[in-house]
């Protein structure tokens, strides 16, 4: 009889879960900064991890998405001096969502994203 306990893999390391977890806190960035800070983190730690993988991918989408959504969301407030701010906020936040959307049904569908496109 054989008494060894093969350990269970967790949820949480696996790399579509993990992936999962990653697009949520985005999203949840939408409201409240916090949760984009920790989900960039948590995206640059894992990513070398998931090299050669379809997750990569999905790691260097989610990065690009954090920066320009970031680089976008400051131009706009700088540009409310001269009324256009709001514009380039919305667009940006409009942006931002399809691009969290469109990579989430991706990596349901297991699926790889464009990492140089801009949509």
């Amino acid at each position: 009889m054989n008494n060894e306990i093969t350990p269970t893999p967790s949820p949480a390391t696996d790399p579509k879960t993990y992936s999962i977890i990653i697009y949520i806190l985005m999203a949840l960035g939408l409201f409240t900064g916090v949760f984009g800070l920790v989900a960039i983190i948590m995206a640059y730690v894992k990513k070398d991890e998931f090299k050669g993988t379809v997750y990569y991918d999905h790691m260097l989408y989610l990065i690009k998405t954090f920066w320009v959504g970031l680089v976008a969301g400051i131009i706009g407030f700088i540009l409310m001096i001269i009324l256009i701010g709001w514009i380039v906020i919305i667009a940006a936040y409009i942006w931002f969502i399809y691009r969290i959307t469109v990579g989430f049904i991706n990596l349901l569908d297991g699926k790889p994203v464009s990492t140089t496109s801009w949509f």
